[in-house]
């Protein structure tokens, strides 16, 4: 499965060149003209990463990427900024608002896409195509198994979306609420006790290996899922 960016610049012609440049290195790529657009579609679909434009009519991009950060269902969305702006103090607000990157225009195209392989491959491993595990216990988003040793796991759909959230976001404390946001998606309503269902569906996919152990629950606050045990 091929990442999906979301590209957020006003110029019509950046977005077509980036759209161009990100579609031939195999990404998937939508577009948005401004802020508003583009946290409709971040709704819509959440991509695995943002390329966004630093000087935007209306919102800004540093201010949309502190509005991203405030947000359970965006702050792990990674942010690449695409600015003009390249003094010091320019990167430090852009770093200081949660980008993971900052992109001083202009760039080389082969430039962007290292930055954005490299930002994917710290924040979003999977979107890579990279297999994610602790110990034995290894998560192959490429074949979309889940196996420990030689012995591949029964898991379901949503366990394992909940198994790859955690190894991508281990040591972590996550509420119900914001592991409904992050696994199922912001336009979904369900219950906060149907994640208990499923937490527990996933500790018993994991306990014949003793991994059940590593999703902990914080009492009073969500769950963990924590490799030091």
């Amino acid at each position: 499965m091929s990442a999906k960016i979301l590209i957020v610049d006003d110029e019509q012609a950046i977005c077509d060149m980036l759209s161009f440049t990100l579609g031939n290195a195999g990404y998937e790529v939508a577009e948005a003209v401004n802020a508003r657009t583009a946290e409709l579609s971040i709704a819509e679909q959440k991509p695995d990463l943002v390329l966004l434009d630093w000087m935007m009519p209306g919102e800004n991009g540093v201010a949309f990427s502190r509005r991203l950060r405030d947000q359970s269902a965006t702050r792990e969305i990674p942010i690449i900024l695409l600015t003009a702006r390249g003094t010091e103090d320019d990167v430090v607000t852009g770093l200081d608002a949660g980008v993971d990157d900052y992109i001083s225009k202009p760039f080389s195209t082969r430039e962007l896409l290292s930055r954005i392989k490299a930002v994917l491959r710290r924040a979003a491993p999977q979107a890579v195509g990279e297999t994610l595990g602790v110990g034995d216990l290894v998560l192959d988003p490429v074949s979309h198994r889940v196996s420990v040793g030689e012995k591949e796991l029964s898991i379901g759909p949503t366990e394992y979306k909940l198994l790859r959230f955690f190894l991508s976001h281990a040591e972590r404390v996550y509420s119900r609420g914001d592991l409904i946001d992050q696994v199922w998606g912001q336009s979904v309503y369900i219950e906060e006790r149907t994640v208990d269902v499923h937490i527990r569906r996933l500790r018993e996919a994991l306990s014949p290996f003793s991994y059940d152990r590593l999703v902990q629950t914080v009492r009073g606050v969500g769950y963990r899922f924590s490799t030091r045990s």
